[in-house]
């Protein structure tokens, strides 16, 4: 297995999150680093709480860090349009030296959509949405100068995205969410990485199924697409690295470990050490 942290911008400080970046870059066993993409605390019963924005706390962790590649999981694709998005990306697939995953989902959050008037919409056109900005990103980030698209929520006349990211074709896309008809089949579609969002071995293995079904379907390699999965940290090193291994033995290939808060430095090494014999 491969192993990577992740560190949501909620109920932290900047400091605290620094911290552990900079301490993770130097652990050769973490070969990534994740935040989420939400304006409110998700993993609370309260949402009042501080919540630092995704992609600006990304870009900063990139300039601090110089070997672990970075992403968010997942952006919710309602909130940038993607042809901007597509800009943010390469921009920071610069900055960072080509460390740049990008991570993209329909979106599901309705109270941040609706305090901000940001048009959410029903499962299938989140599903719809969601597609049509793959080929928006996958067009624009792409070596081609020019992009024209017409779909039924993005438009794009021969559209330049300037410069284009160091990775190409494109940094690799990991779409998060397990929706059997259409997100894994978009999945199948367009990503290099596929992230299971948390649940147990037997979900994960039906959504596998589901997905590598999806591309015999359409003639696509499934091997082509890394596994991975959240894997939350219990407190516990070694019954984490227990659960990591359920999930390895699923077939998951790159376990991100949700690390606790309150951030520490102290909770790294131990982790590290305990996962260390499932590499």
């Amino acid at each position: 297995m491969r192993f990577a942290i992740k560190t949501s911008p909620q109920n932290t400080t900047w400091d605290a999150m620094l911290e552990v970046w900079r301490a993770a870059d130097d652990i050769e066993l973490f070969e990534s680093g994740w935040t989420f993409d939400h304006f409110y605390p998700i993993f609370t019963d309260d949402s009042s709480g501080p919540c630092m924005e995704g992609w600006i706390t990304l870009t900063a962790l990139a300039q601090a860090t110089r070997r672990l590649r970075l992403g968010t999981l997942v952006t919710g694709i309602h909130y940038r349009h993607p042809a901007v998005l597509a800009n943010m990306a390469a921009t920071l697939d610069i900055v960072s030296g080509g460390r740049l995953e990008l991570g993209i989902g329909a979106g599901w959050n309705t109270e941040e959509s609706g305090a901000y008037g940001i048009e959410l919409g029903s499962p299938r056109e989140r599903s719809d949405r969601l597609e049509e900005a793959c080929e928006v990103l996958t067009g624009l980030l792409g070596p081609q100068e020019k992009t024209s698209f017409k779909g039924s929520y993005y438009e794009l006349t021969d559209a330049m995205c300037n410069p284009k990211p160091l990775q190409q074709p494109h940094p690799p896309i990991c779409i998060g969410g397990s929706g059997e008809k259409r997100t894994l089949r978009t999945a199948a579609r367009f990503a290099q990485h596929w992230n299971f969002v948390g649940g147990t071995v037997e979900q994960f293995r039906h959504a596998r199924d589901v997905l590598h079904q999806h591309c015999a379907d359409i003639g696509r390699d499934p091997a082509e697409i890394l596994l991975s999965s959240h894997v939350h940290f219990t407190g516990d090193p070694a019954e984490t690295a227990a659960n990591a291994a359920a999930l390895g033995e699923a077939g998951v290939e790159l376990a991100i470990v949700n690390l606790r808060r309150p951030y520490t430095v102290e909770q790294l090494e131990p982790l590290a050490n305990a996962l260390a014999p499932l590499a």
